[in-house]
Order: C-alpha cells, then sequence, then structure tokens
C-alpha cells in the first residue's frame, strides 16, 4: 500500500492511525474536528491509559484530502455515512480498497457507495478508547489487547487482505476470517450486551460489571443476541472466550461463574465508555440503530423475541429524545426473567 487515509479520527481512530504513522507507513489522518486535528498536527496524538506515548502524524479535514488513495480506513460513525462516504468517492481509484471498522453489520451499506470488489470488512476487538480532549486519545485496554478481525466480502484469502493485515498489526493484531457474518455477530455480541446497556445506564464498562442486575442483564442481553443469531444461521465464535453452547450451559447451571467470566473478559476496559454513550454525553445523535436497533430489526426478521434488547434500545432512543436521563436509574426501567426460564 503506498497511500492510507483514516477517515474518521476520533478516539479509536486516532490510536490505530498514529500506530501505523509510527510503523512507518504513509498515512493520513482525517476528522472533521478542526480543533483535534490543529492539536494533533502541531503536538502531535498523544495516546494515554493503556500506553503513553505522542506519536508525530498528518491530519486534515475531509475537504483537505488530496489524490488517490490505496487504502482507506473508514472508522466514521455510520450516523454521518452519507456525508462521509460521498467525500472519499473522488479519491479512490479503481483498485482502491475501503476498510471499513464500523459498529454494527455495515458492509453492505459500505459497498453500495465504493463498490463490492473494492470493499473490505474489519471490526476492533479487545479494546475501547475515549478522546477527552483535543488531540489526546485513551486507551482503554493493554496493548497486547488491540485486535481485529478482517476479511473479504466472499471470505478468501487473498494478497491484498494480507497487506491490510499486515499494515493494522502496527496498531495490534490482525486476525483474517473467512466467515465476515460470523466475524460481525460476534462483536456484535458484544456491543449489543455491554456497549448498548453502559450507553443506556450512563456508566462505565466496570460499573455494569459491579452491580448485580446490570451484570445480569448483559448476560440476558447476550443470550438474545445468540437466540436470534441461531434462527439466522449465524455462527458466533464465542462469548466470553467460551463456544456459546458451553456459555448458555454454564449460565443455566452455575450463574455465578458465568458472571465471573464477563467481568474477566472485561477487566482490563473497566474504566471504558462506548462510543455510543460518548456521543451521547457530548450531545450527538449515536449508533444506536446500527446496534442494539439492528438486533431489533433482525430479530422480529426472525421471529425472536428479545424483551431486554427492544427495551435497552428504547431508553437509549428515549435518551435521544430527552424522555430519559443518562443514569444507572434506567435499569429500573429493565424486567428480567430468570435464566433457568431463558436459557
Amino acid at each position: 500500500m503506498k497511500r492510507i487515509a483514516l477517515m474518521g479520527a476520533g478516539a479509536t481512530g486516532t490510536i490505530m492511525g498514529a500506530l501505523i504513522a509510527k510503523g512507518g507507513e504513509d498515512i493520513v489522518l482525517v476528522s472533521s474536528n478542526r480543533e483535534h486535528v490543529n492539536a494533533m498536527n502541531k503536538y502531535g496524538a498523544k495516546i494515554t491509559g493503556g500506553m503513553e506515548i505522542t506519536i508525530p502524524v498528518k491530519a486534515i479535514t475531509p475537504g483537505q484530502m488530496s489524490g488517490e488513495y490505496d487504502l482507506v480506513i473508514y472508522a466514521v460513525k455510520s450516523t454521518v455515512d452519507d456525508v462521509a462516504l460521498p467525500q472519499i468517492l473522488p479519491h479512490l481509484h479503481k483498485d482502491s480498497l475501503v476498510l471499513t471498522t464500523q459498529n454494527g453489520v455495515p458492509e453492505e451499506k459500505i459497498a453500495s457507495y465504493v463498490g463490492h470488489e473494492r470493499t473490505l470488512g474489519g471490526s476492533i476487538v479487545g479494546w475501547a478508547a475515549s478522546l477527552p480532549e483535543p488531540g489526546v486519545a485513551q486507551l482503554f485496554a493493554k496493548p497486547e489487547d488491540m485486535t481485529y478481525k478482517i476479511g473479504e466480502l466472499d471470505g478468501s484469502i487473498t494478497a491484498r487482505i494480507k497487506d491490510v493485515a499486515r499494515i493494522l498489526d502496527h496498531a495490534g493484531k490482525a486476525y483474517i476470517t473467512e466467515n465476515l457474518a460470523t466475524m460481525r455477530w460476534s462483536k456484535l455480541l458484544i456491543n449489543v450486551s455491554m456497549s448498548g446497556l453502559s450507553t443506556a445506564l450512563g456508566c462505565t464498562f466496570g460499573e455494569i460489571l459491579d452491580n448485580e442486575k446490570a451484570i445480569n442483564t448483559a448476560l440476558t442481553l447476550k443470550v438474545e443476541v445468540l437466540r436470534v443469531a441461531a434462527v439466522l444461521g449465524i455462527q458466533i465464535e464465542s462469548a466470553v472466550q467460551m463456544p456459546p453452547d458451553e456459555f448458555l450451559t454454564l449460565l443455566s447451571t452455575d450463574e455465578e461463574r458465568a458472571r465471573e467470566k464477563l467481568r474477566f473478559f472485561f477487566d482490563s476496559q473497566r474504566g471504558g465508555k462506548p462510543s455510543m454513550l460518548q456521543d451521547l454525553e457530548r450531545g450527538k445523535i449515536n449508533e444506536v440503530e446500527s446496534i442494539n436497533g439492528y438486533l431489533s430489526k433482525k430479530s422480529a426478521e426472525a421471529g425472536v423475541a428479545t424483551p431486554v434488547n427492544d427495551k435497552v434500545t428504547d431508553i437509549i432512543r428515549g435518551i435521544i429524545a430527552k424522555k430519559y436521563q443518562l443514569t444507572m436509574d434506567n435499569l429500573d426501567l429493565i424486567t428480567l426473567r430468570p435464566f433457568s426460564e431463558i436459557v
């Protein structure tokens, strides 16, 4: 790859782009946040938390993009796709690649703009980040936990996907998957259960793990995702680092052990907040429709009841509409059933 643009240099995008630049790649970080762009150009991209480093980078706004890019790492929020995707089209040549690292299941939408032949799927796994101030990204994970799952739409293992994996290896470890649906739904399992719930309750991941009803809600959300995926014929790789069937069996036989598994899985991200929550705290529209809202849509298509996810989705929509506040008290709005009745 010769020229790379990371479109959507927010919290995770800034960390990815900066580490890729540190690895010697020709990459530019693109953000519509002028203050953030100016700070990075003046002081470098500062990463705190899981690592402490400041990396010189080249940052620009979308209007400053020039020429053609061989690879665009597309980390833009899905809420602004219809603005951002047209901005990259003039900067693609026939062999350009667009790797989406967005939440949800975005490949079809990306491909509708840039073409299936130029679209690659990717997912950030095992880490989260925030943007506490312009030019500064806080990493909520250990560097060794920074991983990615990427793949071709048809599942083939090509030279170009291997090259993209090599580039991402500068910012963690990239694994190539032959099944994007499995990868996407495995990430959706995490986002629906933890990111969605954290957003609905206005809390960190750690606050979920330390509250019995909240952690039981997160586990129930995992069950609902697994049920929908099973009916749709979509395999999920793991649930709290074990096969889904083993997870369901554990939940039905040893609830506390299941809770401990979830706590262990998210231990390094206890202080983290999902981007959906960070958006609400900044007064922005978030990606609920691409995550919890997406599951509600697919559950209706599959004919599988997902009452807890539907309620979490309703709460997040209510927060956006100013009907609800960002508070742990929203947990009182959620009704749970015993695990013995849902597993």
